[in-house]
């Protein structure tokens, strides 16, 4: 799915003979927004020439890349990786569809199919959504999310193993630039707990997505520390670990902190080498305490005053404060909205990404706080579960359940199956990685943002990949 054209050292002079003089008009004339035209072609030049590289590009581009939306108020495009996703996303539809340039294994594979039924019913609830144009550009938008995310990835995988590294790797360092950024701007404020909900700006939207994608490539970050290779990418690793670290505590984002402990508890799963029985059976206790108790957790819950404080002990007890903390008196408010309007419109829905504009009549005086507001300006239903509840109905849930089942169910068994220690920790990073998000889905829901789409729909891309490794390692051997 890539090119390999060579351009002549003719074509370059020709190049050079026509852009040159439409440069000096530009310093001229003193159009310096025109200089964005030579690296809109240049981009254009290097996504039909050299596709790997250009999918490469965007991956190091997503951590840092800006979204207009935040800067102008207008219409939402992040630079530059949105209008590169576009192109990507049309030229391997093209040569998928007309080329035939595509590897059938992963087109034919299990969460490749639940992605296809998940589109398609979205796709259905756009036609019968009550804002159709609204629900148009969210498809629209999973879908170049999702094309080179997944798909285009995934064929980069399968063509190598090592890009899953290099993958890692070119999304973790300018995230750490990113996280580089944000604290110095957050130092200059004390690293207060009321600054870090915007000191990420203009890089991240707050510090709740911000923490979401630090959580989401945590795993990845100790696994690049740890794994066996040289010194020196090692300790370059641990420095990156150790700001990533920091970084994720001063975020000050609570949802971030309880899923990564959810994917530390999964991971003792891994280091103990639990059975599925051993591991069910610890679950299904947890929930019989759980239900056997809720009277008292209940209780417990709405008695907690503690908001959330600078102070990170305070911060932390502050998550089960159900009683006065305007942030999660809010949350509840934006799922009871969607329960409401998931009743109303239990099958189809009221349409993708239209929650936000239509969710305002269906707040209740009793619910709303200080922070609450009737205009679309303000997030959406604060769950990636009761989001498509509300928007595409009961099987908008399940199709999305579906991925994450089949994910789950496909690494599990791939994991068994894989002698390669290598892969073992690949597999394990992604999955790991998924939890955090699965977890942190509960709370919130940024896969309408690059910065989240890329791991989530990345690790997927991992897993499916290491699983027909597994596949085919199993065919050899019976061969």
């Amino acid at each position: 799915m890539t090119s390999g054209k060579q351009i002549s050292a003719k074509g370059i002079a020709i190049i050079a003979l026509l852009v040159l003089p439409f440069i000096g008009l530009i310093v001229a004339k003193e159009w310096w927004v025109l200089l964005l035209l030579p690296a809109g072609l240049l981009v254009v030049w290097l996504t039909l020439y050299r596709l790997d590289w250009a999918m490469w590009f965007v991956v190091l581009s997503t951590p840092l890349s800006v979204n207009l939306t935040d800067l102008t108020g207008g219409a939402g495009l992040s630079l530059p990786t949105e209008p590169m996703l576009v192109l990507i996303t049309g030229l391997v539809i093209v040569k998928m569809l007309f080329m035939g340039e595509y590897d059938i294994r992963l087109i034919k594979h299990p969460i490749s199919i639940a992605i296809y039924i998940y589109l398609a019913w979205m796709l259905l609830t756009v036609i019968t959504s009550q804002l159709p144009l609204v629900s148009l550009k969210q498809w629209i938008t999973r879908v170049w999310f999702i094309v080179p995310y997944y798909f285009l990835l995934g064929h980069l995988f399968l063509r190598d193993p090592k890009n899953a590294v290099r993958f890692l790797w070119l999304f973790l360092v300018p995230l750490i630039i990113a996280c580089t950024y944000t604290m110095v701007i957050h130092s200059q404020y004390g690293f207060t707990k009321k600054t870090s909900t915007w000191v990420m700006f203009p890089l991240f939207k707050e510090h709740t997505s911000y923490g979401a994608v630090l959580a989401l490539f945590y795993p990845a970050a100790l696994y690049l520390t740890f794994r066996k290779s040289s010194w020196g990418f090692n300790a370059i690793a641990a420095v990156l670990l150790i700001i990533l670290t920091a970084a994720t505590v001063l975020s000050y984002t609570r949802a971030a902190w309880l899923s990564l402990v959810g994917a530390g508890a999964v991971y003792l799963v891994y280091a103990f080498r639990m059975s599925k029985t051993v591991v069910w059976s610890l679950a299904g206790l947890v929930l019989l305490i759980a239900g056997l108790n809720f009277s008292y957790i209940s209780s417990k819950f709405e008695r907690n005053t503690q908001d959330s404080s600078d102070d990170l002990n305070e911060h932390v007890a502050s998550v089960t404060n159900v009683s006065t903390d305007a942030s999660n008196l809010e949350r509840i408010n934006r799922w009871n909205c969607a329960i409401r309007m998931y009743a109303e419109r239990p099958f189809l829905g009221h349409g993708p990404g239209t929650y936000m504009f239509l969710y305002a009549p269906y707040q209740k005086p009793s619910e709303k706080t200080i922070i609450s507001t009737n205009g679309g300006n303000r997030g959406n239903a604060h769950s990636e579960y009761l989001g498509p509840l509300a928007e595409s109905g009961t099987f908008g849930l399940l199709t999305f359940l579906g991925i994450i089942i089949t994910v789950i169910v496909v690494s599990v068994n791939s994991y068994q199956r894989l002698d390669n220690d290598r892969l073992k920790g690949l597999l394990r990073v992604a999955f790991l990685g998924l939890i955090t998000y699965y977890l942190h889905g509960f709370l919130n829901n940024f896969l309408d943002m690059d910065k989240a789409s890329a791991p989530f729909w990345g690790f997927t891309a991992m897993i499916s990949c290491l699983s027909l490794v597994t596949r085919r390692s199993e065919g050899a051997k019976e061969a």
